[in-house]
């Protein structure tokens, strides 16, 4: 190693001698032979000296890098054994100690040496993954003997054709008072929650003064003895409405505990039977209390969204659910639908032009809602349009029978056009769906300043959220209903075409079962203000006429049901079949005597589609959300990717246990 450095670091004169001997070379030739054999004389003696200086050059540099190496190993092994951190070397493969210095050994207890001893057994949470790939920091602190240490260290891999064992180097970092302090800090922030009495109104009204009374000091008792363990500030906003902030280390109780209050709540019944409900909104990690006022808000906004009797927590990154398993009771005020179909009527009224879309795949109530949106900017004189795509839909039906309308001829564009059509003024409507990852074209919802939502299924964590207008009522049978109650609004039932009311009256009988399931007083209201629009049920009912293959197929698939926890049926189909039929068939099940409940599975292009029912106590919504679902609670659907049929089978069993067994824990 030496004397490469020497003669890398040696001048390169070689050249010079060579060119200093042609010039003797030259001389000899001109005849000059006793000035060329005096410059031969010269160029040895220099070439000589060059040598022997350097050779001592090079002993010179030889001795100085032993004396250099050998410093440097002396302060290395130094360093290494007065390190001022706690240090320890150890085979990562094997886990076994090779070395530590006095300050590990303090640390550990052991002050006779940790040779032969395993890292693991001294520290069980220390975890040496993060070496073997090639981090230098240890991603989590280490607690040992009741103290908590920061690790920092390194990897030491044998010579490249060198047969070796990796040897790890780490070095810790006492951090107890920083994270304790951290820690405190942290379980030590505020959370603000908000508490609201979601069916005030239908509890105590009609009773007498007495009854309304001890119904409210029931309610008052369990709220105040729900609070008090977390000693928290907690106070009345509003005769319905409770502000309880506390810290943020009793938060995890109180989900641990599933927000017993719900139950708690729930026991306080009027005379008519109607239990009390509460929901819980809370807001966490907020930069300020503004911040955590308006989370609460958010959650408790988006649980009475989801049908009420339900908490939400809200983080700045998510919404986490608990409760929200009871059916969800008609709570819905016409003043809302009134102040929403002015707002409606100003925001076509401003547009440019209108544009509907429904959510992927659309049905005949996302078609039905958007026919009728379409019906009132037709009455403004507003160019309005549809987004179809060119796929095959539920809702295929339905269009080609309102495209044969000479109102209609012009109105269906795709995804593309639409976005080509839509300017700075443009309003977009979204029905039947109030998530932004279903609607039928994303790049289009992005695109538009202004957006109008109408929905009524449960919200999920995801929203479209800046809409312009929100209609959102978890409450109402359908999208269909809740146009048709804002035509009501906007327009006589005359203005309707007869083709309009017949597609909305589709969407109603869709998903009400034909007015079996999930309907109000407000359902039949509707109903009968588009019958009187010339809606004809007898030509409606065709729309909903199957082939002898589909209804072959329906029944194939229900003859693949099974029985779970009595009165659910689960039908897995193991090839492909029309989502129509698939829906058909799950609604069949329902007609079972002893059935309350039911699920159908099939495959479709690398994912597996799922359709969910139930006339019973559950709640498929908040089942089929544990899959990546969502809906209401008598109906929802997911699409399930890269999974098998048996796979989401298993999957949809173990929610199920899950959700039932919860169901039965005492509160």
């Amino acid at each position: 190693m030496y004397q490469k450095l020497t003669r890398t670091l040696a001048p390169r004169i070689g050249f010079y001698f060579a060119v200093m001997l042609a010039f003797a070379g030259v001389t000899a030739l001109l005849g000059q032979h006793q000035a060329a054999v005096a410059e031969l004389v010269v160029v040895a003696a220099l070439f000589l000296g060059y040598l022997a200086s350097g050779l001592r050059r090079q002993r010179e540099a030889a001795q100085y890098l032993k004396e250099l190496l050998s410093s440097m190993d002396q302060a290395t092994r130094d360093s290494t054994l007065n390190c001022p951190l706690p240090l320890v070397m150890f085979q990562p493969d094997t886990d076994e100690v090779v070395w530590s210095n006095d300050r590990f050994l303090r640390i550990t207890g052991d002050q006779e040496g940790l040779f032969d001893t395993k890292l693991s057994d001294l520290a069980p949470h220390f975890d040496s993954r993060w070496l073997l790939e090639g981090k230098n920091e240890c991603p989590s602190e280490v607690e040992l003997n009741g103290r908590r240490y920061q690790v920092f260290g390194d990897m030491a891999h044998p010579a490249a054709g060198k047969d070796g064992a990796l040897l790890a180097t780490t070095y810790w970092l006492d951090v107890t008072e920083l994270a304790n302090t951290r820690d405190l800090h942290k379980s030590s922030r505020p959370v603000l929650a908000l508490l609201l009495l979601d069916n005030y109104e239908d509890a105590i009204k009609g009773q007498d003064e007495n009854i309304r009374s001890a119904m409210l000091s029931q309610i008052v008792q369990r709220l105040t003895q729900w609070t008090q363990d977390a000693h928290g500030a907690f106070l009345r906003l509003d005769r319905d409405r409770y502000l309880f902030l506390f810290e943020e280390q009793y938060l995890a109780g109180f989900k641990a505990e599933k927000f017993s209050l719900l139950d708690s709540v729930r026991e306080v019944v009027n005379p008519a039977g109607i239990p009390a409900t509460v929901s819980i909104g809370i807001g966490v990690d907020g930069d300020s209390f503004e911040e955590l006022y308006r989370f609460a808000n958010l959650s408790v906004e988006m649980a009475l969204s989801r049908g009420g009797d339900q908490a939400v927590v809200k983080n700045r990154f998510s919404f986490e659910f608990y409760g929200g398993r009871s059916k969800e009771a008609e709570r819905r005020t016409k003043v809302k639908s009134r102040v929403m179909a002015s707002a409606m009527g100003e925001l076509v009224a401003d547009a440019s032009c209108l544009i509907v879309m429904g959510h992927s795949a659309p049905d005949m109530d996302a078609a039905g809602a958007a026919v009728g949106v379409c019906a009132i900017a037709r009455m403004k004189g507003i160019p309005h349009y549809i987004v179809r795509d060119n796929l095959s839909t539920p809702a295929d039906a339905l269009y080609n029978r309102v495209s044969k309308m000479p109102q209609y001829a012009d109105v269906f564009l795709d995804s593309q056009e639409a976005m080509l059509r839509a300017d700075s003024r443009s309003l977009l409507v979204v029905v039947d769906t109030n998530r932004p990852e279903q609607v039928q074209n994303q790049e289009l919802l992005a695109s538009c300043n202004k957006v109008a939502v109408i929905d009524h299924h449960r919200r999920a964590a995801t929203y479209i959220e800046g809409a312009a207008l929100n209609f959102h009522e978890p409450y109402a049978s359908s999208a269909s209903e809740l146009v048709a109650e804002l035509i009501g609004y906007l327009m006589e039932p005359t203005d309707l075409l007869p083709g309009e009311a017949e597609a909305m009256m589709a969407g109603l009988m869709l998903d009400t079962k034909n007015f079996t399931m999930r309907t109000g007083g407000r359902t039949f209201e509707a109903a009968a203000m588009l019958r009187r629009a010339g809606g004809d049920t007898s030509e409606i009912r065709k729309l909903f006429q199957t082939d002898l293959n589909d209804t072959v197929a329906k029944y194939g698939i229900i003859q693949t049901a099974k029985l779970y926890r009595q009165d659910i049926a689960i039908a897995a189909a193991d090839k492909p079949v029309g989502r129509v039929t698939a829906a058909q068939a799950a609604d069949e099940l329902l007609n079972i005597a002893g059935i309350s409940t039911s699920f159908v599975l099939y495959p479709d292009e690398g994912r597996v589609i799922l359709s969910a029912r139930s006339i019973g106590s559950a709640n498929v919504q908040v089942i089929v959300e544990a899959l990546g679902g969502g809906g209401n609670a008598g109906a929802a659907g997911a699409q399930i990717p890269g999974r098998t049929v048996e796979e989401v089978r298993r999957e949809l069993i173990a929610v199920l246990d899950s959700y039932f067994d919860r169901s039965a824990e005492p509160s």
